[in-house]
């Protein structure tokens, strides 16, 4: 049985934004750099961004990421 190389993350910021911590994975695939975002908070965590081509465009996503799961809960009767 042949296992593919882990890809560990390679954390290259990382950032509180509204009771979030955001951190932004830096990886290598084929040449290119890409970027995912990380979001951790009290219940857990979650892929923010899966894929971004520059860091800026990873933590502007992450960000409305964050707006949009805090309006969704705010409007829930939980």
């Amino acid at each position: 049985m042949i296992f593919a190389e882990p890809d560990y993350p390679n954390i290259v910021l990382s950032f509180e934004y509204r009771g979030f911590i955001i951190q932004i994975d830096e990886s290598l695939y084929e040449g290119q750099i890409l970027y995912a975002a990380w979001a951790d908070y009290a219940y857990g965590c979650a892929v923010a961004v899966p894929f971004a081509p520059t860091r800026r465009l990873a933590v502007r996503e992450a960000r409305r990421w964050v707006d949009r799961r805090i309006s969704l809960n705010r409007g829930s009767s939980v």
